[in-house]
């Protein structure tokens, strides 16, 4: 006679982490719209974009391609810039 045995049952001491914030976890604020980024700033406060140029959180530039854009995070030497059609990853100068 073969005894059928089924799975283990947890103790439910293990809890989901997905349902519960962090204590210490940092606000998330909401991401700004190309728009927000973009509204009330004159022409000459977008620079040029420029593979040399080192550029941070919150930067505008003018790109000849893409046009007005806004950095909206860094990540190495990638610039990551919201334009109005979208998001796109913009090579920058190392630190």
């Amino acid at each position: 006679m073969s005894m059928k045995r089924s799975k283990q049952r947890s103790s439910g001491g293990a809890r989901s982490t997905d349902d519960v914030a962090p204590v210490f976890a940092k606000p998330v604020e909401p991401e700004k719209t190309w728009d927000e980024w973009i509204a009330g700033q004159p022409d000459e406060a977008f620079a040029p974009y420029s593979l040399k140029t080192r550029y941070a959180r919150g930067a505008l530039l003018q790109h000849p391609k893409f046009g007005k854009g806004a950095v909206v995070a860094i990540e190495g030497t990638t610039a990551i810039v919201l334009f109005a059609d979208g998001r796109k990853k913009l090579g920058h100068a190392p630190a």
